[in-house]
């Protein structure tokens, strides 16, 4: 495939919709649709676990685009280059717990179908026993509501079937990491 132009059908304040127009091998036009991010196109999905207890560091959020709440774990937006710095910021804004970075993923495809995003995974041990993570003060944007849930890393995907009988949804990072592997197969 070989890209020849894109155009710009709707602008908003953080997202564009762009209609890409490509040339396939044997020379059909083809046209897709695709989603962009305006301020950057980097998501950080920061998985946090407290130690000693080994429980793990989720939100729930609600999301308009859905109109219902997520649980997930805690994300955001990278606005430099500078990973470490906007992760921990962003894991103490939304959870207020403060960590130390223990990996950090490679640039990985989001959603290619849809959107030329990319996400880093940060894997964050926070200290329980330090005293900056006794009592922590979440520091939300206007628009945010983010409850933090602490969930034993033995009791996640119960947790998350549970959460899910009550109406919530679950974030595709959680079932990845918790739930796939031991879901029963349906027959």
């Amino acid at each position: 495939m070989e890209k020849v132009c894109e155009k710009v059908l709707y602008q908003g304040r953080w997202l564009a919709i762009k209609q890409l127009h490509y040339l396939s091998n044997d020379k059909k036009q083809i046209l897709w649709e695709g989603i962009t991010r305006k301020n950057t196109r980097k998501i950080l999905v920061i998985i946090a676990k407290l130690k000693p207890s080994n429980r793990y560091v989720l939100i729930k959020q609600f999301r308009p685009s859905i109109n219902n709440i997520v649980i997930g774990f805690p994300a955001g937006l990278a606005e430099t280059e500078e990973i470490q710095k906007e992760t921990l910021k962003e894991l103490k804004e939304e959870t207020g717990f403060s960590g130390k970075i223990t990996a950090i993923s490679p640039n990985l495809a989001f959603n290619p179908a849809l959107t030329d995003e990319i996400v880093q995974i940060v894997s964050v041990e926070v200290d329980e026993h330090d005293p900056v993570n006794a009592n922590p003060v979440q520091s939300l944007e206007p628009a945010e509501e983010i409850e933090v849930v602490l969930v034993d890393e033995n009791k996640v995907k119960d947790f998350l079937l549970a959460e899910q009988k009550k109406g919530v949804d679950i974030g595709i990072a959680l079932w990845y990491l918790f739930g796939f592997n031991s879901y029963p197969e349906k027959k």
